[in-house]
This record gives C-alpha cells, structure tokens and sequence, in this order.
C-alpha cells in the first residue's frame, strides 16, 4: 500500500482516535489505528472492543491500496510535529514497517498484520433520529457532570437516554446521577415509534462531545439491541450500551420545595472559589448561612483554616442554614446558562431542585452535606 495525505487532515481523524485507543492495553493490536485504502478513500479505524471510531478521508491520493494497523500514539504524536499542511507520504515496505516520509523527516514504523484487528458487524435496525448537534451536546454537557465513577453500580457509569412527554410534545430526556446530585437535560424531537431507552458509558459521552464539539456536520442517531450508533459526515461512533437499569430518579426530585433563593450565577461561582480556596484536598463542604437579602458562604478547614464571604441575594423564607459539597456546586452553577441561580429548598437535609430560568428543559437536584 501506498499514499499521500496532508498532515492537517489526518491529524484531525488521529485526534479522535486518541480518546478511543487504550494507553495500556493487554491486547497490543487494541494500541494500534487501522489504515485502509480501498475505493479511492483512506478509513480509518480505532477501537478499544466496546467503542469504535470510523472516519473516512477522500482527500487522499493513493499509488497502491491496501492496509495495515500500526501505533495511534506515536502516528499521532509524529503528526503533531510535523508542520502544518505538510504532504505526507506513506508506504507499507514490508507486513511490520511502514515508511512515512515528510520533507526532510523519514521514519519507519512498527506494524501489525490486519488480520489481528477486530472486525465487527454494522447492522443497525432501529429508526435513525436526526439531533441538533449544538442541542445535543449542550444536553450532554449538562448531564456528563453527574456520571458517577462508582464501579460497584455500574449502571450510574453513564447518561440515561430516553424519551419523555410534556405538554404534547416529545422530548429526549439525558439524566445522570451519582447518588449526590442529579442533572437533567432534554431537547425536543419529532415523535420516535420505537426508542427504546438506553444509558451511553460515560467514555462514549466524553468521546462524542469532542466530536460534536469540532464537527458542524449532521448527527444522526441509531440503535440496535445493545449498540448505539452516532454519525457526522464521514465519522462514526458506535459504542455499546451500558447493561443495567437505570433507578427510577423522578423520585429523588423534589416538588415541594418552596422556599426560593436567587443569586447572581457568577458571584456564586466566584465567590464559592474564593472560600474554598483555603481548602487544600476541597474535600471540606461550603456552608450557606441564607437570609432574606443575602448569603454568607463559609468553609472551615480543620488542617489550613477558613474563608468567609457575603453575597447578595433574594430569599423568601426565614433564615436556613445548609451545607454542599464544594465542587458539585461548582459545577451545576457552571452548567446554568442564565445570569441568576434559583435553588429550591426545603430544610437543611432534604435535596435542593437548582433551576435554570434560561433553559426550561434542565434542572439539577444536589443532597446537602452534614457538616
């Protein structure tokens, strides 16, 4: 086999691949991309056994076809520092060596026969659902900060994907939970016949935000039995799906919750940073003392000492005191898109529904701390 490619284009597929390849891997081929050239195309294919990443270059001019596999890492890493826009020129001299030459630059690399790479079926029946790529990363990236990384439930290792109704119309609804706060996120879709619900492994989620986030092309979405597949242009995502039951979460949001405090989004990002800054490890929780105009968050650390600070606010209940976990805080607030926080309470133990009046289709729920 032989080629020429321009660096940038390749580069970009390889960038991709690196969130898939495993960096330690007991199967060596599991290390490697697959480069094919067939039908005046270059694919190229990466896999960790339950995630595969296909892209496809046309911009490629090919002497001979063929294929082999060799070392996404250090493909990846040579690309890197090679100038920009350089033409590539690569050759398969023998079944392990593949020369790569680049102006003055020549290099052989170590290959492994194709044989050896995993292949897989591509069958998928299921209706395929056109996304909104910016809706549907802005719902994942909303969700994702919730995935739990607790091994033991592994069914909270990722986003629940499924379908729900409100006020006539549908909607795909993500939830992730990790049992100490909970996100929600959904956009609105045609009406899907046979959806059936699902939850993405949170590598998948991770994977194909970085996907969504440099692609402008078209999502489409299809499933199979234990699969799903994501496509944009020439990529493809196919990933398994996480086999468990998601819990039953509508129970943990709370619907009494009337005692209400608005704050300004970004003062209480700054302002939970500033105090928190005395924590070394973060492990300590931030504490709300709330009153009717405004809050004082403090954090008391027993091995580095303690940060105070009042923020204004707008409470219409009588004086609450409660505890969160720092970062969780952190990171829903981030997630809100409006200029002010509304956090729904009850009393200093039962969880809090975080509300973001510039996206109706979100919402978090977050369990105090005891401090």
């Amino acid at each position: 086999m032989q080629f020429v490619v321009n660096r940038d284009t390749l580069l970009k597929s390889l960038n991709f691949v690196q969130g898939v390849v495993e960096k330690k891997n007991t199967l060596p081929i599991l290390s490697n991309v697959l480069l094919q050239l067939k039908d005046k195309k270059l694919s190229i294919v990466a896999t960790d056994l339950d995630i595969i990443f296909y892209d496809v270059i046309s911009d490629v001019k090919i002497i001979n076809e063929g294929s082999t596999t060799t070392s996404a890492a250090i493909l990846y890493d040579i690309l890197r520092k090679i100038s920009s826009n350089s033409e590539l020129n690569f050759e398969l001299k023998s079944e392990n060596k593949l020369s790569l030459k680049s102006e003055n630059a020549d290099f052989n690399l170590l290959c492994l026969p194709t044989d050896n790479f995993p292949s897989f079926a591509d069958e998928f029946e299921g209706q395929e659902i056109s996304l909104n790529n910016n809706r549907f990363l802005k719902l994942l990236n909303k969700t994702k900060i919730s995935i739990s990384n607790d091994d033991t439930r592994h069914y909270l290792n990722g986003i629940f994907l499924h379908i729900t109704e409100g006020h006539g119309r549908n909607f795909l609804t993500g939830v992730a939970t990790d049992s100490h706060r909970l996100s929600s996120s959904s956009l609105e879709v045609d009406k899907i016949s046979d959806f059936t619900s699902l939850i993405i492994p949170r590598k998948t989620v991770f994977q194909l935000c970085s996907l969504l986030s440099e692609s402008t092309n078209q999502l489409t979405m299809q499933t199979s039995d234990n699969k799903i597949k994501f496509t944009l242009g020439n990529m493809k995502l196919i990933s398994k799906v996480i086999d468990g039951k998601f819990p039953d979460y509508k129970k943990v949001v709370p619907t009494t919750n009337d005692k209400i405090l608005v704050v300004s989004s970004r003062d209480f990002i700054n302002s939970i940073e500033r105090v928190a800054s005395v924590s070394l490890d973060r492990k300590e929780g931030v504490k709300l003392a709330i009153n009717k105009e405004s809050v004082q968050l403090s954090v008391n650390s027993a091995n580095s000492g303690e940060g105070n600070e009042i923020i204004k606010a707008q409470f219409n209940a009588d004086n609450l005191q409660i505890s969160f976990n720092s970062k969780y805080l952190i990171d829903i607030a981030s997630e809100v898109e409006d200029k002010s926080l509304k956090l729904n309470l009850k009393d200093s133990v039962s969880p809090v529904l975080i509300e973001d009046s510039s996206d109706k289709n979100s919402y978090y729920v977050i369990m105090p701390m005891k401090i």
